[in-house]
């Protein structure tokens, strides 16, 4: 048998050494991330469980005892018109506001981007209408759109653009779409902020060589400004969709879902399925329901939009 020599000792000694300094550096971080991870469970895992519990069940009030009757609830969801009509509100409200708040977004930023006076006090006061409490939103729109002596609809009858006063919310597509207008008017600053930042990264050489080439205003868009702001595009539209398809406050604070159910988004739905017709956990399936479908469309989005995953095909 050979005998071990000096060297191979020491770097036998010196192995494991950096093998107990490398376990004991997991186990630190390990230490460092599991109160996050407690948090995590605590806060999103546990509610899961119970909803998805609940939703197995036919508890109808908070408190009361129920027995397990399976997929139930998730059958009367689909078979349900309400459920299917809101789905569609849903789907239309996310398009919608996607739309509007990056086109105002867009224009708010790409003035803000600009050298003129007062420059900074326009930025702080374009943020101020996302800082503002929602309910003081709601107020000031119900007010400025009331069809009896609002100011919108005061300028509209003297200036003879209308006969007689808009009921912005008395008719169903009237009523939806006033809504989604000031919910984007709500929101829009926010996706200008990040849009700023991202316009702001955009060398200044790159539009100039553009100009010097004879670059139309549209190519210099298509061709630097697009491509640039791809992954600030790409957040802006997880995102904000994720935080459109669940807004509630602003719709049920407007028109409470109606007029005839015309703005009831999912939201809204489950809100008065839990606790307006005490069906708790037939909620609970359409909340399940709801978060598997915003699951599929990240991991969807993620897939097909994601700008490294472009980067990767290339």
């Amino acid at each position: 048998m050979r005998d071990i020599t000096h060297d191979e000792a020491v770097g036998g000694r010196r192995s494991s050494w950096r093998g107990e300094w490398l376990r004991m550096e997991t186990l630190i971080g390990y230490a460092f991330v599991l109160p996050l991870m407690l948090w995590l469970a605590g806060t999103i895992l546990y509610p899961l469980i119970v909803s998805v519990d609940l939703s197995l069940q036919n508890v109808k009030i908070i408190g009361s005892v129920g027995s397990y009757v399976g997929i139930e609830n998730y059958r009367r969801a689909f078979e349900s018109p309400d459920f299917r009509e809101a789905l569609k509100n849903s789907g239309i409200w996310v398009l919608a506001n996607a739309l509007v708040q990056t086109i105002l977004a867009f224009a708010a930023a790409t003035i803000l981007k600009q050298r003129f006076r007062g420059n900074r006090i326009a930025r702080v006061w374009i943020i101020l209408s996302w800082v503002v409490p929602t309910v003081v939103v709601v107020i000031i729109w119900r007010w400025l759109l009331s069809a009896s002596g609002g100011v919108v609809n005061y300028l509209l009858v003297n200036t003879g653009i209308v006969d007689k006063p808009v009921g912005f919310f008395s008719t169903g597509n009237m009523a939806f779409l006033s809504v989604i207008l000031i919910n984007s008017w709500r929101w829009f600053p926010f996706n200008a902020v990040i849009l700023l930042a991202g316009l702001q990264r955009i060398p200044e050489e790159l539009y100039e060589a553009a100009a010097v080439d004879g670059a139309t205003a549209f190519a210099k868009f298509r061709f630097i400004t697009l491509p640039s702001l791809q992954p600030v595009l790409f957040v802006m539209g997880l995102i904000g969709t994720l935080l459109s398809f669940n807004v509630f406050d602003v719709i049920w604070l407007l028109t409470g879902g109606g007029p005839s159910g015309a703005t009831t988004t999912l939201p809204v739905l489950i809100y008065e399925t839990a606790f307006k017709r005490y069906r708790l956990s037939q909620a609970a399936a359409m909340s399940v329901i709801t978060g598997v479908i915003l699951l599929l469309f990240a991991a969807a989005f993620i897939r097909f939009l994601s700008p490294e995953a472009d980067t990767e095909e290339a």
